[in-house]
């Protein structure tokens, strides 16, 4: 169990920094992490870097391997290797702060423009993911409900297309809520209760009424993950329709093993985002925050790579097919 803190004295503290003027706003920012002994601290650091050390080689072999083998020049794994990268952007983001911090024996600090940039870049990375996950459905639906226009409608330059209208959404529609978030004023401290700068804390320092604000970010969210959940639910509607009516037994458990990896991803990614963002209530309990947190940019990174590799027949024969290649050139 984390020992986690219920509360924070600052006046404890001997540097000025900590408690703004009424009027005044942070250029840094003092990240509070975990607490706990020293013992417990190095434990969590150990967990968390072999999470990230999976995360960056399962992530980076699965993009390794879509580029390389000629087996998987299909839109579902050119989708998957730019979520992959997706993946391993976010957690990079995250997860080196955090382990910085877990070897400090204070409270870890970050400047403004670290903060803004760390905000905005997985803010934007997250808003992409969903839009790909969204598309990522559509094309299992044109897959499994009509394949014989497959090929047809979901060549080369739709994927394309897919994924650069996806990046560009997602960093195109993060600018005006982070830069909202930094013309707030933060006279109530510089403490963020949390290992990375989130934005629920952001608004919690903030001597401004955020009231407002809060109520435009929540519906930013809902448009962002229902807007990419909606076609995912009515493709995996049709998707299920279509394959209950296959009339063998291995008809129907081939064309759902195309679909079961992303369906899994969906409801991981989906179902953790829907607990951090998706709230009226930015400025959520703390310790709330730092769970869904860690499952979101520490836990599901780590999984997705043994999701779309362990359910997929192709990119288990493609690994193997590649260490048999490297085990060769090893030998000669």
């Amino acid at each position: 169990m984390l020992s986690l803190p219920c509360s924070l004295d600052f006046t404890r503290n001997k540097s000025p920094s900590y408690m703004l003027g009424n009027h005044s706003s942070a250029t840094e920012f003092y990240l509070l992490g975990f607490s706990g002994s020293r013992e417990l601290r190095h434990i969590l650091f150990a967990t968390f870097f072999f999470f990230y050390l999976v995360t960056l080689m399962g992530n980076t072999v699965i993009i390794v391997i879509v580029c390389l083998d000629k087996h998987l020049q299909s839109p579902m794994y050119f989708f998957l290797g730019h979520l992959s990268a997706l993946e391993l952007l976010v957690t990079t983001i995250i997860v080196p702060m955090m382990l910085w911090g877990l070897l400090l024996p204070g409270m870890q600090t970050i400047s403004l423009a670290a903060c803004v940039t760390q905000l905005f870049l997985y803010l934007a990375l997250g808003t992409t993911e969903f839009t790909l996950l969204g598309a990522m459905a559509v094309d299992r639906y044109m897959a499994v409900c009509n394949p014989l226009r497959y090929n047809v409608i979901m060549n080369s330059r739709t994927c394309n297309f897919v994924v650069i209208v996806s990046w560009l959404f997602g960093f195109l529609f993060e600018i005006w809520p982070v830069y909202a978030t930094f013309q707030l004023s933060y006279c109530k401290s510089n403490v963020v209760d949390n290992f990375f700068c989130d934005r629920g804390q952001l608004l919690k320092l903030s001597c401004d009424n955020t009231l407002f604000m809060e109520f435009i970010l929540f519906l930013m969210a809902i448009f962002v993950l229902f807007g990419s959940l909606i076609p995912t639910i009515v493709s995996y509607t049709y998707i299920i329709s279509t394959i209950l009516k296959i009339p063998s037994a291995s008809g129907r458990r081939k064309a759902f093993s195309t679909c079961a990896s992303h369906f899994t991803c969906v409801v991981i990614g989906y179902g953790s985002c829907l607990f951090l963002y998706v709230k009226p209530k930015q400025t959520q309990a703390t310790d709330y925050n730092r769970v869904v947190s860690l499952m979101v940019y520490v836990v599901t990174p780590f999984l997705n790579p043994f999701i779309f590799t362990l359910r997929n027949d192709k990119v288990i024969e493609a690994l193997r097919d590649r260490v048999k290649q490297c085990c060769h050139l090893f030998r000669n």
